[in-house]
């Protein structure tokens, strides 16, 4: 098998300097102009439970009902942790911490009645479970 003869170089086959491309310009992450929050107004009276129901419907994608089942689900979940031989503590993220305190029995013992200063029996009382409610930083910050 007979081989190619290579090609000869003359001055025009020469190689052309390279051009030097320029780099793409980095593009820099746009950001998304978030309306800032705005602080929730007051509220001038006490809401009932309708009136909070529609509230958080109007906000949300979720139409009455479904809130209602919401907060019904939230009702058994909480109630889920603080029942008789459960874990007794419920957190609400952020907002506030309910937990189930056990109080000891206490014995009859004597004391004073603090306006006539006579001395009194203080009965007996049986021990009993208490149902604690603590709010958190955000919740705190909320009432400031």
């Amino acid at each position: 098998m007979a081989r190619k003869a290579a090609p000869k170089r003359t001055a025009a086959t020469k190689k052309k300097a390279a051009v030097k491309k320029k780099a793409p310009a980095k593009r820099t992450a746009v950001k998304k102009t978030v309306p800032a929050k705005k602080s929730p107004s007051a509220v001038g009276s006490k809401m009932t439970k309708m009136q909070v129901l529609t509230e958080i419907a109007e906000k949300t994608d979720l139409n009455r009902k479904q809130v209602n089942a919401v907060l019904d689900e939230l009702e058994t979940v909480i109630e889920r942790h603080i029942k008789k031989r459960a874990v007794g503590e419920f957190t609400l993220p952020g907002l506030l911490k309910i937990k189930r305190v056990k109080r000891p029995a206490t014995k009859k013992r004597k004391g004073r009645n603090p306006a006539t200063g006579e001395e009194i029996t203080i009965s007996a009382k049986p021990a009993s479970i208490r149902v604690r409610v603590t709010p958190l930083k955000k919740l705190k910050d909320m009432a400031i």
